[in-house]
């Protein structure tokens, strides 16, 4: 059913490839049209004053925080048109057998159930009740019947729906008509039909609302002011598979309404002449006029932003580099002579990787706690294994300048360097694994002696020489083209024999996909530690 205001993502969408991602409770509500899906609308709406209303739809979970924010903000433009507006809230969940299920469990199912009852028995109040709860919005379902008193809604009409099968059906309606919109993240916007993903301010979505009425428009419209016009120019790559330039350029235009956007390729002349001039190595990139900092939504990308020049340049997305060989289209891309397979720089390229049986990779930040899971979690494997299998670590992290750079720092970056030292000098029986594993109990700590020296078997001036010096640079240089290759950039992530790629945290799960693609393999019977009650109920991860 819906919250319908008359009167008056997730979105936790990842804005392709690089870091504009809005935020958003990851996995309601109905229209408010008729006699069992009224909407609410806050008493200070006013009456209709155009042809045809915007139509604005919100999919959200009752106590998801990014949820009630934009409830909250969108407040203030129903209260000064609301009368012109189709607003309408409906539920993100879902139905296990007979019973309703949301993210932040029974309280949340209750909260939207609440706000879904008082949207059939009281429409002209409903939303001022959901402003009212989201106060405290912690407390939800407890706050929903004081809410309603204050407001002067009919409280027991809202308690006999909540309380009984009513409620439940209305509640699996909203689901239903959410997953329908395939809203899975809290909040989920439509304005006008068209998924919104712009800004989440008042005068965001005022000015978002102006241009979704199909005829005319309320005289608040002719005084939003334009937004702020810059120029962003998308520098590609035609022959890039995964650069989704279209999906960039779409997402920019959304977020930024007043962009003005060119994609421009990297075998043109002037594509490359701004390559070179920038001094870039990966596309794609996106180079923003200045002005872009007096734009509504410039805050979200700040911090993604390099001045270079006349522009803003957010590139550390990109990861393509259009100087290299591209190693299955069949043609000699770098004119050497070599195709494809045949040329170095596809030495670690997946099309070019050949079947390696019993072999185990795991690709790692170091100082990923996701990582550090994932490592230790390979003791266990590797005494149910024993010497019948291969394994490697392999580290993600990127060249820049004379250094590298990682996600967790210089920090991140040394402690690459001296776990490789301990791989190079001490591999015999996996003895390397002793400094790691002695690291992951105190990961972000700078001091790593305690782990080497004494009876540790590993000798601390080995692995201080050879960090100290060229040899561990140059191990880390030669390792991270692994991931490079094969555009490997979350941490832990998994490869069985060379092709297979996989994720997991625990011992079991590990084992499990190697004796997959191993059939027969020694001790694949062995039960091993399975996931804990956490990563059962989708508490895995990766830094990415």
């Amino acid at each position: 059913m819906s919250i319908k205001r008359r009167s008056l993502k997730v979105l936790l969408v990842a804005i392709t490839a690089f870091a504009l991602a809005i935020t958003g409770c990851k996995v309601g509500e109905r229209k408010a049209g008729d006699s069992s899906s009224k909407g609410g609308a806050a008493k200070t709406a006013a009456k209709s004053t155009v042809s045809e209303k915007a139509k604005v739809e919100f999919y959200v979970m009752s106590m998801c925080p990014f949820g009630v924010k934009v409830e909250d903000a969108i407040a203030p433009v129903i209260a000064k048109m609301g009368g012109d507006i189709d607003f309408s809230i409906d539920f993100i969940g879902g139905v296990k057998g007979d019973k309703l299920t949301s993210l932040h469990k029974e309280p949340e199912v209750k909260g939207n159930m609440a706000q879904i009852c008082a949207a059939k028995y009281a429409p002209e109040g409903a939303f001022d009740m959901v402003l009212c709860m989201n106060k405290n919005y912690r407390k939800i379902p407890n706050n929903w019947e004081g809410c309603a008193r204050d407001g002067g809604l009919p409280v027991d009409k809202i308690r006999a729906c909540y309380d009984g099968q009513e409620g439940k059906d209305l509640l699996k309606a909203s689901f239903d008509k959410a997953k329908a919109r395939r809203a899975s993240g809290s909040p989920t916007m439509y304005i006008g039909g068209k998924l919104y993903r712009g800004g989440r301010t008042e005068k965001a979505f005022t000015r978002a609302i102006c241009q979704a009425f199909p005829k005319d428009k309320p005289e608040i419209c002719s005084s939003i002011p334009p937004p702020v016009k810059f120029p962003v120019t998308i520098l590609s790559d035609v022959r890039c598979r995964e650069c989704r330039t279209g999906m960039i350029e779409q997402q920019m235009k959304s977020m930024f309404p007043g962009a003005e956007v060119k994609i421009v390729d990297w075998g043109t002349e002037e594509g490359k002449k701004l390559y070179t001039d920038m001094k870039l190595t990966k596309l794609p990139v996106m180079l923003f006029g200045k002005d872009v900092q007096k734009a509504e939504n410039y805050a979200r990308l700040q911090r993604s932003l390099k001045p270079m020049g006349d522009y803003l340049v957010h590139a550390r997305w990109g990861r393509f580099n259009p100087n290299k060989e591209i190693c299955d289209n069949k043609k000699d891309d770098t004119n050497n002579g070599k195709v494809d397979c045949d040329d170095s720089d596809c030495e670690h390229a997946k099309a070019c990787r050949k079947e390696k049986p019993k072999k185990l990779e795991l690709f790692v930040m170091s100082q990923c706690p996701y990582g550090v899971k994932a490592l230790d979690a390979m003791k266990e494997v590797i005494d149910n294994f024993k010497n019948d299998f291969e394994f490697h670590i392999n580290f993600i992290a990127s060249e820049e300048g004379k250094g590298f750079r990682a996600l967790h720092g210089q920090p991140e970056v040394d402690e690459n360097i001296r776990e490789l030292c301990a791989i190079k000098h001490y591999p015999k029986n996996y003895k390397y694994m002793d400094y790691i594993l002695c690291r992951n109990k105190s990961i972000r700590s700078p001091d790593w002696k305690p782990c080497t020296g004494g009876n540790t078997g590993i000798a601390t001036n080995v692995i201080e020489k050879c960090f100290s010096g060229d040899e561990g640079k140059n191990l880390l240089r030669k390792n991270i083209k692994i991931a490079e290759g094969l555009n490997v950039t979350g941490s832990p992530t998994w490869y069985a024999n060379n092709l297979h790629k996989f994720s997991g945290l625990d011992p079991e799960s590990i084992k499990n996909n190697l004796c997959r693609y191993n059939k027969g393999m020694a001790n694949c019977d062995k039960k091993l530690t399975g996931p804990d009650k956490r990563m059962r109920k989708g508490g895995g991860g990766a830094c990415k």
